[in-house]
């Protein structure tokens, strides 16, 4: 009950200063409609419950699963049993992923079916697949992961001529939303069982244990744009954006959570099979630890149902509300203010968040504190939504012009900083890029460009994701980096 207790009050100081800046909104410049305001509220009952409960399930139960998975297969010593069983992980993981279904399904309805939501599913799932068999291999070889992400960003920026420029944001955005709730946990605890099993712990700069995140953010990205390419698919004609108004609030949460009790079984069903063949197959774990991973399993699920709940019945409307009225004002430093302090707080809401802030600060003993996270995490998604707001604002600015010089400047910062940091600043980007993002934020953009005559609901209104998986790259370096020198200088004066 006390670990309880602490994630009530995590998920409760996170939410606060998103319903704060919600009710403030609609008492001033956008006054909701009374069933949408009061969605939203209910919403958030649901998805402050949700997210305690999905939390507490993470630490009992995808953690551990992952941990024991990554360890036990890497004392088999064989590289390509291993490669081949995080292949299929990453291919089960990502199938179950519920913030892909979510995008998935946003894509769809602005495409008008043109792009069905199986078939997104299907082929980032087939990207992470491939990256997770990359991240592995780099992690057992030790390749330098600078190296890695320049390869292959290289490779997407090759691909980026040849895609449409809404197909060219929508494969970023189902970057940042594969990397959600239920594969963060479960990619990290993995990654960290491999590398800490394979490579010594001796070395202080962990620089084995992270980057797995980051390496499996790549794959949806050239996934999309390969099927963009190969389907020889030109330019999407967007549908129409339109709020909604609920008739009855009651009926409609019951059906939401009808609907998602199916959602979540699908979400957790394919991690319990998956785990249920590797013991199997490859390797039991002790009773007591499957007992607590079946509890957590439990407290997963049942977190995951709460929190999509919530997060559909009162999140998405409010943001396409909240996007198209604060647009209206037809007022530049209003619109980039707004969306600036949306993306500070709304980042602090993400589940997946709070995992890795947690497994950095445990893994460098403290020396790099959660808040200096969250922190540079908040600044990070803050300027990424001001930025895309700019772009909405701004019709001539196009998604290449802030990305190419943003994973640019990423890149070479990287030749930089040390190993483990880089690993976490990119992990720290396909992190940042959840549920809230895929859900009130997209819906916020698109709320915005719908009402800006001179934008475009799919070009400029998808890509948001795309630039909150980015900006915390950035921001993360740069922590690190002046941590470093604050370290360095701090040697200097001891001696």
């Amino acid at each position: 009950m006390s670990l309880f207790r602490e994630k009530l009050q995590e998920v409760g100081m996170s939410m606060l200063p998103i319903l704060v800046i919600v009710v403030i909104l609609n008492f001033t410049l956008v006054p909701l409609p009374r069933q949408v305001f009061f969605a939203f509220l209910l919403g958030a009952v649901f998805v402050f419950v949700g997210l305690a409960i999905f939390l507490l399930g993470a630490d009992l139960g995808i953690g551990l699963m992952g941990e024991h998975m990554g360890v036990t297969l890497a004392r088999t010593n064989k590289f390509k049993l291993v490669l081949f069983v995080g292949a299929i992980l990453g291919l089960l993981i990502t199938i179950a992923e519920p913030d892909l279904h979510i995008l998935g399904a946003q894509i769809q309805n602005a495409t008008s079916g043109a792009l069905s939501s199986s078939t997104i599913v299907l082929v980032v799932s087939t990207g992470v697949s491939i990256m997770l068999a990359v991240a592995l291999a780099t992690s057992i070889r030790r390749w330098p992961l600078k190296f890695v992400f320049l390869l292959f960003y290289g490779m997407i920026l090759i691909l980026s001529f040849f895609v449409p420029s809404a197909l060219f944001a929508m494969s970023f955005d189902a970057s940042g939303a594969t990397t959600g709730a239920l594969t963060v946990p479960f990619l990290l605890t993995f990654g960290m069982g491999i590398a800490n099993t394979l490579h010594s712990r001796a070395s202080s700069d962990h620089s084995d244990v992270f980057g797995f995140v980051g390496i499996c953010s790549i794959g949806p990205i050239i996934a999309v744009m390969l099927m963009s390419i190969i389907s020889g698919q030109e330019e999407l004609t967007a549908s129409d954006v339109a709020t909604t108004l609920p008739n009855n609030l009651f009926a409609e949460l019951l059906q939401e959570l009808t609907h998602m009790i199916g959602e979540a079984f699908i979400a957790v069903v394919p991690l319990v099979i998956a785990y249920l063949l590797y013991q199997w197959i490859i390797a039991k774990a002790p009773r007591r630890k499957n007992r607590r991973i079946i509890i957590g399993l439990f407290y997963t699920y049942l977190g995951l149902l709460l929190f999509l709940t919530g997060v559909n019945i009162g999140f998405m409307n409010v943001g396409l509300y909240i996007g198209q009225g604060i647009a209206n004002y037809h007022s530049f430093p209003l619109f980039i203010g707004v969306s600036f302090v949306l993306g500070l707080v709304v980042i602090l809401a993400e589940p997946a968040v709070h995992v890795l802030a947690d497994q950095v600060q445990d893994v460098t003993a403290g020396a790099i504190r959660k808040t200096y996270i969250l922190l540079s995490l908040s600044i990070g998604v803050g300027t990424a939504v001001a930025l895309s707001a700019l772009r909405i604002w701004f019709p001539g600015l196009q998604l290449w012009h802030i990305l190419l010089p943003g994973f640019g400047l990423a890149l070479l910062m990287s030749f930089k900083s040390k190993q483990s940091i880089v690993g976490m600043a990119f992990d720290s980007g396909g992190v940042a890029s959840g549920p809230m993002a895929a859900t009130f934020i997209l819906a916020y953009a698109q709320g915005a460009a719908a009402a800006i005559p001179t934008a475009d609901v799919l070009a400029d209104g998808f890509g948001i994701i795309a630039l909150i998986a980015m900006t915390p790259i950035i921001a993360l370096q740069v922590m690190g980096l002046v941590y470093e020198r604050k370290t360095k200088k701090g040697d200097l004066a001891h001696d």
